[in-house]
């Protein structure tokens, strides 16, 4: 058997990052079997489905690794076949015809409102012969669901859950105007694309059981199913905005990284002994559903945040500065010439090693892209003291007698400290302060080596005068 598995999201919003956990686990389950990952777009909900929503579900999905083994499939264009399998129950004595009018509907619904009753419908035509039929009613189909005994879903997550088959009514399968309801839709599908595992977000559990009645009374082969917990905020309430992003792009916004991300994610629910960093191909071959806890996971942005700048260390360095000069080509306040750009891509080891996300390492690097006279930061302005200036002219002129590379720069620097009696850092900061406007910077010599010497003399003149 292959093992195939489906990430199925609706495209009526962002891609959230509780969608983006259950796409990483249906990957990850796939790829450790040998199977294949399929998408599904949902779009039977044609009201609230957008193309903007689907290519955002696209982006996300390919921004993290996660694209699927065949072009994905869109559920609105299957209608037809869903119809036939609903006729074909029909056929099979295990659906009937449904002539309830809206009126009888609601009195259902409000009868059982006053009883403190889940709403549900009665059955009243399951047995009635259609000749009965009121003249202009259109019939929409309903499942014959059975009435006696259970239905048990023994799921690889949640155990073996079980619902009286008393608590279910007969639900509908196809609308009297010919188009199929979700729950049945689903059940077509992941059938005729030969899904092997369904792994999704547990809120879909209820749904199982009814999706379980519509396999047997078709007689096919139902999947295994696997239902995630929930990701809840740092207070446990529902993940939501007020905790901080929650769609996948708004994350690539924020300057994570993919990889990163998924690693958090992977984390979020499932474990590995104590191990935090888990690259792509070792997640690949570790990865058990039977590994995944059934309680909710909590979203912990700080080590998230702690973790992404382990893998921004770890990131290739030409990588690191395409991505930053791409974030400071949209401020207006800096000159992004060829020249920054070298700049920017010589300091990148030691920007990284500072940062957290791309947008503070881009932040940190905007000053390689600034122009004299910079503007400095009160802390910076601060350092610039007479006193300081007048060792700043003194340390021009002595930088300006090297070759300007970072071990000659350093030499020149501690050479300078230990003739005047200063501490190495009594030199640096002001230097600093110059140089970048801020008191943060990577190592002074590799500062100055990647401004080059035309430009970081002219700061420190600059600053000086």
């Amino acid at each position: 058997m292959t093992v195939r598995t489906r990430f199925a999201p609706s495209p009526t919003g962002l891609l959230h990052i509780g969608g983006a956990r259950t796409a990483l686990f249906n990957y990850l389950f796939s790829r450790h079997a040998g199977g294949e990952f399929l998408l599904r777009i949902e779009d039977t909900d044609r009201e609230r489905s957008t193309e903007e929503a689907t290519r955002v579900i696209l982006e996300g999905l390919d921004w993290l690794g996660l694209s699927p083994d065949q072009r994905p499939i869109f559920q609105s264009t299957r209608a037809a076949r869903h119809a036939e399998v609903a006729r074909e129950l029909l056929d099979r004595g295990a659906a009937y015809r449904c002539y309830a009018s809206a009126e009888e509907l609601r009195e259902m619904r409000e009868r059982a409102m006053a009883e403190k009753q889940p709403p549900r419908y009665d059955g009243r035509w399951r047995d009635r012969d259609p000749a009965e039929a009121p003249p202009g009613i259109a019939p929409a189909i309903r499942l014959k669901a059975p009435r006696e005994g259970e239905t048990v879903v023994d799921d690889l997550v949640q155990g073996t859950v079980r619902v009286a088959n008393a608590e279910l009514d007969d639900m509908i399968i196809l609308r009297s105007d010919g188009t199929p309801t979700y729950l049945h839709a689903v059940v077509v599908d992941d059938h005729d694309m030969a899904i092997t595992h369904v792994i999704r977000g547990d809120d879909h559990l209820t749904n199982t059981f009814r999706q379980v009645q519509i396999y047997q009374a078709m007689g096919w082969e139902i999947p295994r199913f696997a239902h995630l917990p929930m990701i809840h905020g740092a207070d446990g309430a529902k993940l939501s905005k007020r905790h901080g992003a929650v769609s996948v792009l708004e994350f690539r916004e924020q300057g994570f990284l993919p990889e990163a991300l998924c690693n958090y994610l992977l984390r979020l629910g499932w474990g590995h002994g104590d191990v935090e960093v888990i690259g792509r191909e070792e997640a690949i071959g570790l990865f058990d559903i039977a590994d995944v806890g059934r309680a909710p996971s909590r979203m912990d942005y700080a080590k998230l945040t702690h973790l992404n700048g382990i893998y921004l260390r770890q990131a290739d360095d030409e990588r690191l500065t395409s991505e930053v000069l791409q974030r400071l080509a949209h401020r207006p306040d800096l000159s992004l010439g060829s020249i920054a750009a070298e700049r920017v891509r010589a300091l990148m080891p030691g920007l990284k090693e500072r940062a957290k996300t791309l947008v503070e390492l881009a932040d940190n690097a905007a000053f390689l892209a600034r122009t004299v006279p910079l503007s400095f930061e009160p802390k910076a302005a601060a350092l610039l003291t007479p006193e300081a200036k007048l060792l700043l002219r003194d340390v021009a002129a002595g930088l300006a007698a090297t070759d300007f590379t970072a071990p000659a720069l350093d030499a020149a620097l501690r050479g300078y400290a230990e003739a005047t009696g200063r501490k190495l850092g009594q030199v640096a900061q002001p230097l600093r302060a110059a140089l970048t406007g801020s008191t943060t910077s990577p190592g002074i010599d590799a500062t100055l080596a990647a401004l080059g010497r035309e430009e970081a003399l002219t700061r420190i003149r600059a600053a000086a005068a």
